[in-house]
């Protein structure tokens, strides 16, 4: 669902910036209320791991188009909304500058429609109501569908809503929401198994990683082989999985085909070519790709890449804001 810069006026751009900027704000003051230093390689972990998750398009049989993960949900079952929000800006970050992977001056958007209704949408009104009397493998499937499926919908309307806004015609608000809720419904649906899925392995293997849940097994998987199996786990997705990826069109751009005939519209005007410049810089692996090649290798190289580039990233900036620093006991 990633959105590409014609996709948006610079006003609603500048507008996505700031509400996605607001709420990372206050996640970083919230996070570094925390002296849980364990999260600190979760967040690392957990960031690489979706982002090499959502290199794995999956086909929605039927209907010639593909998804992928979005993530927000699973990172903030895990690390709360807050640190799972900020882990989500990094993903992000790093998809849009270093592969070239949604837009730049679009990302305020992005970050708002993958990540802020994931994180704090999916954790507060689905995740922490269902896990409140105590967690199970049913409630956390339960919870992982219904939150996928909700927070996938908010956020596919809200790429219409922006589009409306910002005056590009060759999406019809009416036109373009009727194709967009339902296929990103599928998606969702099968984003919610996956995250189940997952969060079932950890709640088995260590389930006081969770949010919201201090429950203990006997026979629990140490914390360093939990996050270790999930590190290979990243590494085999990124690398190896990511070249059986569905060559379908995304949600998005399916929808977009339907609507426009195209995925891909033209926009003209010097801020636009300000921040294509920015991102022609800055992406040393173009969609996912050396450059110039179609090689099968990039893929994986960037899959790999990517996942060491985006825990790397998380790390500092841990260290860089202080997050879950150990707070002194003394009075």
């Amino acid at each position: 669902m990633h959105m590409a810069d014609a996709l948006v006026a610079p006003a609603v751009a500048t507008t996505m910036y700031f509400c996605s900027g607001v709420a990372g704000g206050v996640s970083i003051k919230k996070v570094r209320l925390e002296d849980n230093v364990k999260k600190i390689p979760t967040m690392g972990v957990m960031g690489a791991f979706v982002f090499a998750t959502q290199m794995i398009n999956f086909t929605i049989p039927g209907t010639g188009s593909s998804g992928h993960l979005c993530g927000g949900l699973l990172l903030s079952a895990i690390l709360g909304p807050y640190a799972g929000f900020l882990t989500m800006i990094g993903v992000l970050l790093i998809q849009c500058l270093l592969f070239a992977d949604g837009g730049l001056l679009a990302l305020g958007c992005n970050i708002w429609n993958m990540a802020f209704y994931g994180c704090f949408i999916g954790a507060f009104l689905i995740w922490r109501p269902i896990m409140k009397k105590g967690a199970s493998k049913v409630k956390i499937i339960i919870a992982s569908i219904l939150g996928c499926i909700l927070t996938l919908q908010l956020g596919a309307f809200s790429v219409t809503l922006e589009t409306f806004a910002s005056g590009i015609t060759e999406l019809p608000f009416s036109v373009f929401v009727a194709a967009m809720q339902p296929i990103h419904l599928a998606i969702g649906l099968v984003e919610g198994c996956i995250t189940a899925a997952v969060l079932c392995f950890i709640y088995e293997a260590r389930p006081e990683l969770l949010w919201g849940i201090d429950e203990k097994h006997e026979n629990k998987l140490a914390f360093k082989r939990t996050l270790g199996i999930l590190a290979i786990a990243t590494v085999f997705i990124g690398g190896i999985l990511s070249l059986f990826a569905s060559a379908f069109p995304d949600g998005l751009e399916w929808s977009m085909e339907k609507v426009a005939g195209t995925s891909e519209l033209e926009a003209a005007g010097s801020i636009y070519q300000t921040f294509s410049s920015i991102q022609e810089n800055t992406s040393l692996l173009p969609d996912y790709a050396f450059q110039g090649s179609e090689s099968m290798i990039g893929t994986s190289v960037s899959g790999v890449i990517g996942a060491f580039v985006v825990f790397g990233f998380c790390y500092c900036c841990c260290k860089l804001f202080k997050f879950f620093k150990k707070k002194s006991t003394n009075p």
